[in-house]
């Protein structure tokens, strides 16, 4: 067992180190409770991403929870067109329906590794009602030339998915490291408060 800060209770009972803001205080939170939600139906339990679309595109709104080190690192992320249709940088609504090009919100249990449209990418199974078209929509988390920083300076939003998780081609491999592989990821408006 890790020990935490000083005066603070061990690491892993239940404890979140000072340092963090309230917000991912409450991405950790948020990323215990669906773990315990979903039991067995997750296969590994240690990290959590939770894809935060009370967020804009423009801020990093994947978070890489790690529950048992109680740590959050976050990314940029796009959303998909049909999620957004004005290109706003807001997601608007959420949608399972094939062909709607839309992000869908839930429980997503992260699979095997694939050579896709994007190389390498992670297979998504959805785990609720809202996201269980996940397979057959092929909505995958995979990098994107249209997820950078650059995207940001220059048209103050990224570019938008066609309803799959797309991150930034150079934080990627965070995602192939350390989400895939019988992982949750949770995407839903989480929101600061």
């Amino acid at each position: 067992m890790q020990i935490g800060p000083a005066g603070a209770a061990p690491i892993g009972m239940g404890a979140v180190p000072s340092a963090l803001t309230p917000y991912q205080r409450r991405v950790l939170d948020v990323a215990s409770r669906q773990v315990q939600r979903l039991g067995t139906q997750i296969w590994r339990h240690d990290l959590v991403g939770i894809a935060d679309f009370a967020q804009p595109s423009w801020k990093p709104r994947l978070h890489f929870a790690n529950i048992e080190a109680g740590t959050v690192r976050s990314f940029l992320l796009a959303h998909g067109r049909g999620s957004d249709p004005m290109h706003s940088g807001w997601l608007q609504s959420f949608s399972n329906m094939p062909g709607s090009e839309a992000t869908s919100r839930g429980a997503f249990l992260t699979c095997e590794w694939y050579s896709g449209k994007y190389g390498t990418s992670i297979r998504l199974k959805g785990l609720d009602n809202d996201n269980s078209m996940a397979l057959e929509r092929a909505i995958v988390m995979h990098p994107a030339w249209y997820v950078d920083a650059a995207m940001i300076e220059k048209w103050g939003k990224l570019g938008r998915s066609e309803g799959c998780f797309a991150m930034s081609n150079t934080d990627f491999n965070e995602a192939l490291w350390h989400l895939s592989g019988g992982r949750l990821l949770f995407a839903d408006r989480i929101g600061e408060y």
